[in-house]
């Protein structure tokens, strides 16, 4: 095997035009199996020795080892590879690493703020300014509506329907969903409403005008919202890790906590998948233990 790594890797290099990176990555993810085979059976096989059965040991080595899922399902693409390629040349008639299974990507619960931290971050913009009440009117109107920044950015006078309280958004792939708008939300845009500017471009668009605009009247970027937030992240006092996605994570979670069902939560969010969804189902269940460790006199 020790032979059959090189050569793999020239083959990479001048025919798959691989950076030196990706090569580098499959010469330790190689190495390793060739160094733990050492280790454990004092020589190195064939390529064509291996069994699955080897292969799975080692896959139970690196688990026992503490290597993230994601380290070793890269290990196991690496030597799948690699006997596609020894298979080609001859070196093996079969891959072993193919039936290996990648262990389940572990899935990380979304970072979300308590209806405390919310109520911090939307009264954090000054209310004396248009920018300042244009700000309080973005973060109430994307935790209002659970949007994503480009949903916002995407919104035009036309869409909105104070009167109904409710906004028509046009989520990924084009696909349109109708979310409702609350109180805080719907007086907070009025307000921003009556000091607007608007560029010459933008007031010729009628209703199809964006609803939020920066100060010389043209349309925002997500990445100008992404730095407003930033900057009332740090008024508030709010952990670092808080991003305008937390804003929808955040309505997504307090809509669970109180009691909402999954589908509606799911065609508020415009999810394709109810499974999308149900990450919030665990995040609303961590939340319900920590107050129940809290407040129950014999959780503990």
């Amino acid at each position: 095997m020790r032979r059959s790594i090189p050569q793999f890797l020239r083959y990479l290099a001048t025919e798959r035009n691989a950076s030196d990176l990706t090569i580098k990555a499959y010469r330790e993810d190689l190495f390793g199996l060739v160094d733990w085979l050492e280790a454990t059976r004092g020589s190195v096989p064939k390529p064509d020795a291996l069994s699955p059965q080897d292969l799975r040991a080692y896959q139970a080595a690196l688990q026992q080892a503490d290597y993230a899922r994601t380290t070793i399902s890269r290990k196991l693409a690496s030597l799948r590879s690699f006997y596609r390629f020894a298979m080609r040349e001859g070196i093996a008639t079969s891959n072993p690493a193919k039936p290996l299974r990648n262990p389940r990507r572990q899935r990380k619960l979304p970072h979300v703020l308590t209806n405390a931290e919310i109520g911090r971050l939307l009264v954090a913009p000054p209310r004396e300014n248009s920018a300042g009440l244009r700000d309080r009117a973005i973060l109430e109107t994307m935790y209002s509506a659970g949007l994503r920044v480009s949903e916002l950015v995407g919104l035009c006078d036309g869409d909105l329907d104070t009167d109904e309280q409710i906004v028509r958004v046009r989520g990924k792939g084009r696909k349109e969903r109708i979310s409702p708008l609350g109180s805080y939300a719907i007086r907070a845009i009025a307000r921003y409403a009556k000091l607007r500017v608007r560029s010459p471009e933008s007031a010729a668009l009628g209703r199809s005008a964006p609803v939020f605009v920066n100060r010389f009247g043209n349309l925002l970027t997500t990445r100008s919202i992404g730095r407003m937030l930033e900057k009332y992240i740090a008024v508030s006092g709010l952990d670092s890790r808080t991003s305008p996605h937390t804003l929808r994570h955040s309505f997504a979670t307090h809509l669970m906590d109180r009691g909402a069902d999954i589908r509606s939560v799911q065609e508020l969010l415009g999810h394709k998948s109810l499974a999308t969804t149900q990450i919030y189902t665990h995040v609303s269940a961590a939340n319900l233990l920590q107050v129940y460790e809290k407040a129950h006199p014999r959780a503990s």
